[in-house]
């Protein structure tokens, strides 16, 4: 079987792009003969960021939703990328980090309510695979196959798909234009489904690194609404933990503001940072040496985004925090157990009975 192939920014994995080729007497084809379909679900993205060196750290958990049995998506990046297998544990690190504090109050009375296998061989790298598409390198990682690609026109790009066995449509060269115009790098990616019951699909984390001049989220993606509406896929989460030297913030363009907004954000001590890189296996010196946490929540919609998200410092340097979760508990004592009473109800009551109604026989007998 053919892969359909994904092509969506690092994170933004959605389009009807799991359109196979359907005859190569076409251009482009815009509908598959099987009529599989993919979209991304929630996201939750860790970015690290070194402003000193100009490198991101592009680390990505994502969900997706396809009734595909195995399906791809293209990464671009403004620079080659170094691809790693990511721990997975640095993501519920983060989430408990900045959960919400929990506050007790007293009730007045009652009961409270895969690692990486290894690049191929160095002759393959950098060969010519056709007029305008290189191949930068080839490896198996995060139990994905990579191929990280240089193409010198989006048409080539489509070209270079429909002769590896991948899908190519007109979406996919519209979305991939503006990068390949920049001289970006797109990584293709294929995965496949451990089971072909169902539609959620998970991938392993795997990091990205890479040089840019602003570190960014590549939010656009094809139009997906028609292949969500057909997945049943209404509404998802974008989560991103940014860490850098300050706090920043996100923009998408000055007439269209991102709807991301800052759940959280302050500094974190020495002993979180060394256990942050320690849990996405990277070096001590990664990174600024003192770090801030921002956190980055977006109920992202499945529509065509006008650009990327990019990020810089934020002016407002204050410290965001959830609000706080009430947990009454009861002041009575003993504590009150409506269980606990009906239990002791169920054990005392039929002796205490008995014994009244004995008791209440006796009397009687000494009034005769």
């Amino acid at each position: 079987m053919r892969a359909r192939l994904w092509l969506v920014p690092p994170t933004a994995l959605a389009l009807l792009l799991a359109l196979h080729w359907a005859s190569p007497t076409p251009a482009c084809c815009p509908v598959s003969k099987s009529g599989k379909f993919v979209v991304n679900a929630d996201q939750t993205v860790l970015i690290i960021w070194d402003a000193a060196t100009k490198t991101q750290h592009f680390i990505r958990r994502a969900s997706f939703k396809s009734d595909a049995d195995d399906f791809g998506f293209l990464v671009p990046s403004p620079s080659q990328p170094q691809l790693s297998e990511s721990g997975n544990e640095a993501f519920p690190y983060l989430q408990k980090l900045t959960e919400p504090e929990v506050i007790t109050r007293k009730a007045n009375h009652g009961m409270g309510c895969g690692c990486a296998s290894g690049s191929a061989d160095k002759r393959d790298k950098d060969k010519a695979v056709g007029a305008n598409v290189r191949v930068l390198e080839e490896k198996v990682v995060a139990g994905f196959n990579a191929v990280v690609l240089e193409a010198d026109s989006a048409d080539a790009l489509t070209d270079w798909l429909k002769e590896h066995g991948y899908a190519y449509s007109p979406e996919v060269a519209a979305w991939a234009k503006p990068y390949v115009d920049q001289g970006w790098k797109i990584t293709a990616l294929k995965v496949a489904k451990e089971s072909k019951e169902g539609k959620d699909v998970s991938a392993a984390a795997l990091r990205l690194s890479f040089k840019t001049e602003r570190p960014l989220f590549p939010y656009r993606e094809p139009d997906t609404k028609s292949a969500a509406e057909l997945l049943s896929a209404k509404q998802r989460l974008l989560r991103i933990y940014f860490l850098a030297d300050a706090r920043y913030r996100g923009e998408l363009t000055k007439d269209t503001p991102w709807t991301g907004k800052v759940a959280w954000a302050n500094k974190l001590d020495a002993s979180a940072r060394s256990n942050v890189l320690q849990q996405l296996k990277l070096d001590e010196k990664t990174g600024p040496a003192e770090w801030w946490l921002t956190e980055f929540e977006d109920n992202w919609a499945y529509r065509v985004a006008p650009a990327d998200v990019y990020f810089s410092r934020d002016p407002d340097q204050g410290t965001v925090k959830r609000p706080p979760v009430i947990q009454y508990v009861s002041t009575s004592w003993p504590p009150l157990d409506v269980t606990a009473i009906a239990l002791a109800g169920a054990l005392v009551g039929p002796s205490l009975i008995r014994r009244i109604r004995s008791k209440r026989g006796q009397v009687r007998t000494s009034d005769a």
